[in-house]
């Protein structure tokens, strides 16, 4: 057992590495990324400003811990920002896949090692640059107020949204044209993920129902852990049950996966490959 994890660990790292040095050579790219989210942020701050200066609480959120939730969303984005739908359907419609149906590895974790190497070069090019801006220039308390449980959560984020994009590019074995359902996707995980708003600001029956939804675990959860608020959504959930919710979706969406793999597989011809 302990030389099967072993084996993993070491195929994992190779993968990993040599995905941090191929996009080393692309560093500006991340280095101009940075930008993004310090202007989403002004953005944010400004609409907040206006909002709160009616109102001294909204959603149960008062506008310190408004701002550094949008903040801790914005660094959370770098730390788990995925590629693996496109990437799955490109090799698919392409017939390139073939060839890792060939190997020993699932293509699955080595999907998911290229996002850590790529996430592990974008901590370091994106998500500390961005941090820093946000901690000197804006002096938005930016720090976790639970180091332990925050990073949990960011990393059941991580496999969350890793999960959810490659179920979306596994419509490429069913679809000639799968693009469409991702960008729908995208589009509804921006509004219900809490990127451009938190949902305690949404409608309680709305908020229930993302309970049964992946958005949520990808971006409010981690962020509402981040800020150290222990009352989060109409719930009222404590950090612990937050996470706990989490961690059950990441694995039920972990077996999802499988299944539809499984069944995707036997579709794929590689015609023209």
């Amino acid at each position: 057992m302990m030389g099967f994890i072993k084996q993993k660990f070491e195929m994992c790292k190779a993968v990993a590495l040599v995905t941090y040095k191929e996009w080393s050579a692309y560093r500006t790219h991340s280095l101009v990324s940075v930008f993004v989210g310090p202007v989403y942020f002004i953005v944010q701050y400004f609409i907040c400003t206006a909002i709160y200066s009616e109102n001294s609480i909204l959603g149960g959120m008062e506008f310190e811990q408004t701002v550094r939730y949008f903040g801790a969303s914005a660094l959370i984005g770098y730390l788990t920002m995925d590629f693996a739908d496109w990437n799955l359907q490109m090799l698919v419609r392409t017939g390139k896949f073939l060839t890792f149906t060939l190997r020993p590895m699932h293509h699955r974790f080595f999907a998911l090692s290229q996002k850590i190497g790529h996430r592990v070069l974008g901590f370091f090019f994106e998500f500390l640059p961005c941090l820093l801006i946000f901690a000197l220039l804006f002096k938005v308390e930016i720090i976790p107020r639970y180091m332990g449980w925050t990073v949990l959560s960011v990393a059941l984020a991580f496999l969350m949204n890793f999960y959810v994009n490659y179920c979306l590019g596994m419509t490429a074995f069913y679809f000639v044209q799968a693009n469409g359902i991702r960008v729908v996707y995208q589009l509804l995980g921006n509004i219900f993920s809490g990127a451009l708003i938190p949902l305690s600001f949404f409608p309680e029956a709305v908020q229930r129902i993302m309970m049964f939804l992946p958005f949520q675990y990808t971006n409010y959860i981690p962020a509402m852990v981040w800020t150290g608020n222990n009352s989060i959504g109409e719930q009222g959930m404590t950090i612990p049950q937050a996470v706990m919710y989490q961690a059950i979706a990441v694995i039920f969406t972990a077996l999802l996966s499988e299944v539809i793999y499984r069944s995707s597989i036997k579709r794929f011809t590689a015609v023209g490959a």
